[in-house]
């Protein structure tokens, strides 16, 4: 039984926590990647001539969403590199290298989120920290996050997709300048099932 004094010690330590963004752990819900699910795919134009597509093959990560309170969400995702497809193999080897990726030295690519808004319906506004072949930036994307519910076996599913743009000499990628698009167009689409 909880004595007199006690009991206000206790309704402040509540508060206090409440104040603090202490919000109940039920309030927010993880979400595990599915990888059969979710995308990775970029493009860069090639000499003036077209555009050249690629993919990631293997993703990995969780993302946390609180309903009640959005900027106590959460996303993180990571890359192989090594796992880069342009359905060409031998180009596929020189993305690897390192005039390109360099996946041997810098096997993850990541991003971690620093900062959550809500900003429309169904949009939230992301900034985090992209790091690629070592080197972090700042990065703001938005998602745009389609249903949540009941998937065909039994688990809760949700999903985003986002568009974004990445300056690859940032990132220590200056190889063939001239022939290859400074700017590379990113295209991530995501599902992810409730952690139970």
């Amino acid at each position: 039984m909880m004595t007199s004094c006690a009991r206000p010690i206790a309704v402040s330590l509540a508060v206090a926590a409440l104040a603090l963004g202490g919000a109940p752990a039920a309030a927010a819900d993880v979400y595990d990647l599915d990888p059969a699910h979710s995308y990775a795919v970029f493009q860069v134009n090639h000499l003036g001539f077209g555009t050249s597509w690629g993919r990631f093959n293997d993703l990995s990560g969780t993302f946390t969403i609180d309903e009640e309170n959005p900027a106590a969400s959460s996303v993180k995702i990571e890359i192989k590199a090594a796992s880069v497809d342009t359905n060409n193999p031998q180009r596929d080897e020189h993305l690897r290298k390192p005039d390109f990726f360099n996946a041997a030295q810098f096997p993850l690519i990541s991003f971690k989120s620093t900062s959550v808004k809500k900003s429309g319906e169904s949009e939230y506004t992301v900034g985090g920290d992209l790091t690629l072949r070592g080197v972090t930036k700042p990065l703001s994307v938005t998602l745009q996050r389609h249903q949540t519910g009941a998937d065909p076996w039994g688990n809760t599913r949700t999903g985003f997709d986002t568009t974004f743009l990445v300056k690859r000499s940032e990132f220590g990628v200056s190889y063939m300048p001239q022939g290859l698009s400074e700017e590379v167009r990113v295209m991530i689409s995501v599902e992810g099932i409730k952690k139970k």
